[in-house]
């Protein structure tokens, strides 16, 4: 189901500093030690299937949040792009923006035929180790379901 090159589990996530949709720089070291990472990287903002996911994501954030969790969603669309799609859908989480696509590249998420942005879903432990990689283009809600099951895991392990 994974490229070769999708970052795995496992391994360590790359750093970034990228800018939220309220033009904050979010780096991934910030949560380090203090949260579970929910990474979700998508093609675009407001099309249907990326609607369809992060509405899910946003439906789930606070069970997400619960667990101990950040939800954090990654597409190459502006700052300012981000900031209509979470007014439009009042999304809750925080949305980053990866004009060049080069966090993506790092993460080893791959374009569809070339052309469409990939969709893949990381979880992130508080030591910045990947647990769970999924990815899936057409089945953008099954990314809610997987990752909220990966971080339920994680806390009840944690809390032992």
């Amino acid at each position: 189901m994974l490229g070769k090159s999708t970052l795995s589990v496992g391994e360590t996530a790359p750093d970034f500093s990228l800018q939220s949709q309220k033009r904050e720089t979010v780096n991934l070291s910030d949560f380090r030690g203090k949260k579970t990472v929910v990474l979700f990287f998508y093609p675009k903002d407001d099309t249907p299937g990326c609607t369809a996911e992060s509405c899910a994501f946003r439906d789930h954030y606070d069970a997400f949040a619960e667990a101990g969790a950040e939800v954090l969603g990654v597409s190459a669309d502006s700052a300012g792009s981000h900031q209509q799609f979470a007014d439009k859908y009042r999304l809750p989480m925080t949305l980053l923006s990866d004009p060049g696509g080069e966090t993506a590249a790092r993460y080893g998420v791959k374009s569809l035929f070339g052309l469409l942005p990939g969709r893949v879903t990381f979880v992130i432990d508080r030591d910045g180790i990947v647990r769970h990689a999924f990815s899936s283009q057409l089945r953008a809600t099954r990314h809610v379901d997987e990752a909220l099951a990966v971080v339920k895991q994680l806390e009840a392990s944690r809390r032992g």
